[in-house]
């Protein structure tokens, strides 16, 4: 098949010498949750698989330990666990022979759930449960046999490679830094004594698995950690492991516990490939770029300028299995991109290790689960309500063959999406919503903006089932003064149909209060979109490169410069409840632009004075020009009464059925769900 004109780089084939990648996508690490879970290798198989139909040239695994001490279930250290791994192994290869899988070997040394973890040193995370147990030279000894042998047990599974995981905060990127290896011995102290430990254990891999199987170190290209790498050091490690026997190395940002986002929604896309590219000069094998690339175009660029040789993403094959296959034949228009949400990935996987699937693909890990199998009985649906539980509704519906019609009284799709991104740092959330406008046209649904129905219209129209997914209304706390004309509702003030005074009070501190200050009080370019603005409100110096891109770099935020305060009533920590992954990035920058941040709030009154509140019991006024309200959302029914009084069968679906939150990951996958069943 001829290169597609469009992306000559990104279809290119990559010579290793010993073997071939078909193009220059590959599938990254993304540790499901399906690893440890009952029947898990043949949902993996099959998850695995369809990816592999879908164009990419290699996948790395999840993390798989190497042995026990790293505390959760999936592990190889033996035969038998390797007889597991075949499943994935031959299911990959069955699918399309020329596509190359490598399990990654992860040790997660002192971020692992378990007392008995080990480290270079007695140094705890700050985001870890336990203090590790220093390693002594049998110890090191131990480990460094347990990857060889973790390695050779790949080989006998079927894999075409590893990648051994060097950064993140795990244990070979703790031998490397000063702070988290204290030791005086041969494996601390100098840079060249850090640094032997990894390089160590990527010369006994290779001894382990022989000549022709692939070997991918991942190294940290940038850590984000005061007193982190110097850059003269990573290219010392590079080389080194060069040496020792990896035959690519893949480019990794940031330690888990340091204080900058690099996969959220507000990071821009490629926004690091840059620190890639100029390690790739110091180096003779190929490099894996990766990081916040979601589109065909952006992947293609960084090639193009020789940032990588090869383009790693994990979300985006979450979102959209088909990705290359799109890309190869020129339809970009319908990839479910990946929005950076986190919300149903990592999310899941950092909060008690939840099965891990994707907001905009429900499908994703669930593939022997849930399936759009084509209907043996068209039916006539009408959709009413075009927000996100909405369209997956109709799209999946109409994908499986039945005539669907989407009713909707404003001028245009999204519902709540249309909202979202409309806040600084989710510009991502315009990409769902020209997807589903594909899925319409592709699909055939027949899309009546604009258009109020009632009871009787719908039953008048002759369909064979009614889906009402109308949606919310905001809900108004009950307190005097509630229509006082310093009181606005959220939705005016993001669509900017009232304006918003200089001192402000958000009554509400969930997802939407977040979003309503981050908009307030934002000024200037947003950093999901300028790689420098994003620099400077991160403290990352790019040009640079000091300690750890960050080390002696002040963080710098623009702000409109407003007095805000955000109130909640729980007296549990403001912000609590946002994403795992993604909710300290939001509490950091509004505290940056000086964000009062208040909970035990009772609300009082609001007047010609201010917002009368009491604050864990004690009466305060603040005199503000503007009151914003966020305090939660009702779902919004009379259509479906009305229908349900009519006689009329009728499906709740999304924010209609529960708004306790707006959750679209929730819409999402259950109107999905329902769809598929129709």
């Amino acid at each position: 098949m001829p290169t597609p004109p469009r992306y000559p780089h990104l279809f290119t084939p990559l010579d290793l010498g010993f073997t071939r990648l078909k193009n220059r996508v590959l599938m990254g690490s993304m540790h499901t949750g399906l690893e440890e879970a009952e029947g898990g290798f043949e949902r993996l198989a099959a998850y695995y698989a369809e990816r592999v139909r879908g164009g990419v040239g290699m996948i790395i695994t999840g993390g798989i330990p190497p042995n026990e001490e790293v505390g959760f279930g999936a592990k190889l250290s033996t035969p038998e666990e390797a007889d597991q791994h075949r499943l994935i192994t031959d299911a990959v290869h069955a699918a399309d022979a020329d596509v190359k899988i490598c399990m990654q070997i992860l040790h997660m040394g002192a971020l692992a759930p378990n007392p008995a973890c080990v480290a270079p040193s007695a140094v705890k995370s700050r985001i870890a449960p336990y203090t590790p147990q220093a390693l002594d030279e049998a110890g090191i000894q131990k480990q460094l046999d347990d990857f060889a042998n973790c390695a050779a047990l790949a080989r006998q599974a079927g894999y075409d490679g590893v990648e051994i995981i060097g950064s993140a905060g795990y244990l070979l990127s703790t031998f490397l830094v000063e702070k988290t290896n204290l030791r005086t011995d041969a494996w601390g102290g100098p840079f060249e004594h850090r640094m032997r430990f990894p390089v160590e254990v990527v010369r006994r891999v290779r001894a382990a698995v022989g000549a022709g199987f692939i070997l991918i170190f991942r190294i940290s290209a940038m850590d984000m950690l005061e007193g982190g790498l110097a850059w003269d050091e990573i290219v010392t490690l590079a080389r080194a492991v060069e040496a020792a026997g990896a035959n690519i190395l893949s480019t990794h940002f940031c330690w888990h516990e340091a204080p900058v986002p690099t996969i959220a929604t507000m990071v821009p896309r490629a926004a690091f490939a840059s620190v890639t590219g100029r390690l790739r000069k110091a180096v003779t094998v190929p490099v894996i770029t990766s990081n916040r690339i979601n589109m065909p175009e952006v992947a293609e660029s960084v090639l193009a300028r020789g940032d990588a040789d090869l383009v790693s993403m994990a979300r985006p094959m979450l979102a959209d299995p088909e990705w290359v296959n799109k890309a190869r034949d020129g339809r970009e228009d319908q990839i479910n991109t990946c929005i950076a949400c986190n919300q149903a990935c990592l999310d899941h996987t950092f909060g008690g290790y939840k099965p891990v699937s994707c907001l905009v693909n429900p499908r994703a890990c669930n593939e022997t689960l849930l399936n759009y199998l084509p209907t043996p009985a068209r039916k006539r649906l009408a959709v009413v309500g075009a927000g996100p539980a909405g369209l997956a509704y109709a799209t999946v519906a109409a994908q499986r063959g039945h005539a669907v019609t989407v009713f909707d009284s404003a001028p245009e799709i999204g519902g709540q999406f249309n909202l979202a991104r409309r806040i600084p740092g989710k510009e991502e959330f315009v990409e769902t919503l020209r997807y589903f406008r594909r899925m319409i046209e592709v699909h055939r649904i027949d899309l009546r903006l604009g258009t109020r129905v009632d009871a009787a219209a719908l039953q008048a129209g002759g369909f064979d089932e009614v889906v009402v997914a109308t949606g919310i209304t905001p809900r108004r706390p009950d307190i005097p003064g509630i229509d006082h004309p310093l009181v606005v509702g959220y939705i005016d003030v993001i669509l900017g149909r009232r304006p918003v005074g200089r001192r402000v009070a958000i009554m509400g501190a969930g997802g939407i209060g977040f979003d309503v200050a981050e908009l307030i009080t934002h000024a200037g370019p947003s950093g999901a979109t300028d790689i420098d603005v994003f620099a400077r409100e991160w403290g990352i110096d790019f040009a640079n490169h000091p300690r750890g891109g960050v080390t002696g770099v002040v963080p710098q935020v623009a702000s409109s410069g407003r007095e805000v305060s955000l109130l909640q009533r729980k007296t549990e920590p403001v912000g609590k409840t946002l994403g795992r992954t993604t909710g300290w990035t939001h509490r950091a920058t509004l505290a940056r632009r000086g964000v009062r941040m208040v909970n035990g709030v009772e609300y009082l009154k609001v007047d010609d004075a201010g917002l009368h509140v009491r604050v864990h019991g004690e009466p305060q006024l603040l005199p503000v020009d503007t009151v914003i309200v966020c305090a939660g959302q009702l779902p919004l029914r009379t259509l479906y009464d009305e229908l349900v009084a009519a006689g009329v069968k009728a499906t709740l679906v999304g924010g209609a059925l529960e708004a306790a939150e707006l959750d679209a990951k929730r819409a999402i996958d259950q109107a999905s769900r329902l769809a598929a069943v129709v």
